[in-house]
């Protein structure tokens, strides 16, 4: 784990601590690189390339706000946002050097690095236990960590056909852009969330299990399931579910390039065939992930709910629009 990448060794005035976050630096490479993929085929196919190129950047910022907000409601951590702004001590910093503290001294021995960044942890003088301080923004830090995608994808694209609509823009040549740049995207999202912890699939003794180290999330995980101590130093080996998306979202984009856009019959092909393909592999990626993410009628997660649907989606555009040529 490395959640941070880098940080300023000293504070700037105002700001604060200066820190790249692991997680939300690749997902912007990632989808930077979407944006010049997809505004350079805009270029070459004849469209207004300065339009997709504003319609990455607001999709970008709604895909933000989307994807958190949908993390804050739906992934089970809503109520720790509350008690941070509202009772901090109600939280537990799990990822604090000590088990049991005396002071706050022993609880952060200073400023250090965390999952959560630069904090300086209290000690809560009855139960002996650390907690955060408080911080009624956290719901907004999206840097830290803590996107639900399909929230961002949700809100991205309803934006994203308005101003599709608003500019007269060839809806299905354009979104066939972003059905091969949303995957390139993920395959940086998903190496980012190995770095920062998140995102970690169930124990496993195949000799694909990674380790994550002792007061990450996958280690809370498995201390509140009960499955190893709280003295223990790392976690379990989980699968490896990060990796697991990234290669399979890799093999999408690189189906969708290579394969599938230049020998498109249909212009909307390309997307259709990314709503079907990435809702199969994140239904079956889920059943195999142990992080809160939120779980529907006991054993479907939100993603899972959310997939049905866009497959259904997906096959409906594949069978409609297949029934037009393709712009020339």
């Amino acid at each position: 784990m490395k959640p941070i990448l880098w940080r300023l060794p000293f504070d700037l005035p105002v700001i604060g601590p200066v820190e790249l976050y692991a997680y939300f630096t690749l997902l912007t490479v990632g989808f930077a690189f979407a944006a010049i993929l997809s505004v350079r085929d805009a270029r070459r196919q004849g469209l207004d390339a300065q339009r997709v190129l504003d319609l990455n950047i607001w999709m970008v910022v709604w895909g933000i706000i989307g994807s958190r907000a949908l993390h804050v409601i739906a992934d089970g951590h809503l109520h720790e946002y509350l008690n941070l702004c509202l009772d901090p001590r109600l939280v537990e910093a799990a990822d604090a050097r000590v088990l049991r503290c005396v002071s706050d001294a022993t609880c952060s021995l200073g400023k250090y690095a965390t999952a959560s960044g630069l904090v300086d942890y209290q000690c809560d003088p009855v139960r002996h236990v650390c907690y955060p301080p408080r911080d009624c923004l956290v719901a907004f830090k999206v840097w830290r960590g803590g996107l639900a995608y399909y929230g961002g994808f949700l809100f991205s694209t309803a934006f994203g056909l308005y101003y599709l609509w608003r500019h007269r823009l060839p809806m299905w040549r354009i979104t066939d852009l972003a059905g091969y740049g949303i995957p390139l995207g993920l395959v940086f999202g998903r190496l980012g969330c190995v770095l920062n912890g998140c995102c970690f699939g169930r124990p496993t003794a195949s000799f694909l299990g990674i380790q994550f180290p002792g007061r990450g999330a996958a280690w809370r995980a498995q201390v509140e399931a009960g499955i190893i101590a709280k003295s223990a130093s790392a976690a379990l080996p989980v699968h490896p579910t990060q990796l697991y998306e990234a290669l399979a979202c890799l093999g999408i984009f690189l189906y969708l390039y290579f394969w599938v856009r230049p020998r498109k019959r249909f212009d909307g092909q390309v997307f259709a065939l990314f709503l079907m393909l990435y809702a199969a592999l994140r239904s079956a990626i889920e059943i195999l992930r142990a992080d809160e993410r939120g779980v529907v009628l006991g054993f479907l997660s939100t993603s899972q709910i959310i997939s049905i649907p866009l497959f259904g989606l997906g096959l409906y555009l594949f069978r409609r629009l297949g029934r037009r040529p393709a712009a020339g």
